[in-house]
């Protein structure tokens, strides 16, 4: 999304017309979700990526017509396995991708670069099948329910409902609206606040999992309050340090279901605080480092303290995927591919 974003935004502000190619639907092993983005100047320049290899090539060739043609496309890529590689699909699948210009001083653009700035939740509606007349209506509808954008009004109110009651608020999907007798398909795009990981403990082991998750592009926030650890010399990664007690730079930090929050300082007067501030916040991913012995006196301390056992299910203790690893890069590793697990997991559910 970030990507394509702000592609768009650099060539609309030039006075270059261009394209937004979203993946709306997919089926069997296609090598990217929906919402996966690709934007297009007239020039033919790329951002972003809808597929792993030359399904972009097709998308960037209708892309430069919609350009021409002012109209919105919805694309079909379906490949059998023995041909996907040809087409980049590389182990087959389908995909629908929707083509979309994009104009200079676009409303509901330039109020989604603002709601990305801002770290806000939001979802973008676009109508990508239907009636012609509604191919292509496009809002951002906002936690309250308000609707900035063109859309049909019993569209709007629909999607209302429909946002408030699904069971998957951070997932992309293709929802179908009865309208007129008639079936319309809208796009529903969240846009969420960028993934963080907030490290509770300016120990060895997180300065290696800070570098490694700015590889992953992850925000990185460090909370330790003895000031010596928590520098900017052992942590240059690091966009926040936060020299406060544990639960003060929890709130302080904002956690919200992007966040994965990682607990290494292995001492109980920083740990426990800290899993009692996370495990009852909206974070998606809370771990602790030790072993499992240390986990168990942790439970019942924190049990002590009246956490729940349902609270208490969703700490991953010891922390991260046993790869057999010790050295400190190694552990990171294991962590981060215990939050990528856990993420991905929840999102695919």
């Amino acid at each position: 999304m970030r990507e394509a974003l702000k592609a768009l935004q650099a060539w609309t502000k030039a006075g270059q017309p261009a394209a937004l190619a979203t993946v709306v639907r997919t089926w069997g092993s296609a090598p990217r979700r929906p919402g996966a983005k690709m934007a297009i100047s007239q020039a033919g320049e790329m951002a972003g990526s809808v597929s792993g290899g030359c399904v972009e090539a097709a998308v960037v060739e209708e892309a430069l017509r919609t350009l021409q043609s002012g109209g919105r496309t919805l694309l079909h890529f379906e490949v059998q396995d023995e041909a996907a590689w040809e087409v980049g699909l590389t182990c087959g699948g389908k995909l629908d991708v929707f083509v979309e210009p994009v104009e200079s001083g676009d409303a509901v653009f330039q109020a989604l670069g603002e709601a990305i700035d801002r770290a806000e939740p939001e979802v973008r509606v676009v109508v990508v099948r239907g009636p012609e007349h509604m191919l292509g209506q496009s809002a951002l509808i906002r936690p309250d329910g308000k609707v900035l954008g063109a859309l049909d009004p019993s569209l709007a109110e629909g999607l209302r409902v429909h946002l408030k009651d699904r069971a998957a608020p951070g997932l992309a999907e293709t929802w179908v609206h009865i309208h007129r007798g008639g079936e319309v398909e809208v796009f529903l795009d969240p846009v969420l606040p960028p993934a963080t990981l907030v490290i509770v403990g300016a120990v060895h082991i997180a300065m290696a999992l800070a570098r490694l998750a700015k590889v992953l592009g992850f925000r990185v926030v460090v909370i330790d309050p003895r000031r010596r650890f928590a520098t900017s010399e052992r942590f240059p990664e690091a966009d926040a340090l936060l020299t406060k007690w544990p639960d003060e730079g929890l709130r302080v930090a904002g956690l919200n279901p992007s966040t994965a929050v990682a607990v290494l300082s292995h001492d109980p007067k920083l740990d426990d605080p800290a899993l009692l501030a996370a495990l009852r916040s909206p974070a998606g991913y809370v771990g602790a480092l030790g072993s499992r012995r240390t986990h168990a006196r942790r439970r019942s301390r924190l049990l002590e303290t009246g956490l729940t056992e349902v609270e208490l299910e969703r700490l991953h203790a010891p922390i991260g995927l046993d790869l057999g690893g010790d050295s400190p890069e190694e552990i990171a590793l294991s962590i981060l591919a215990e939050v990528v697990r856990t993420t991905r997991a929840r999102s695919a559910r």
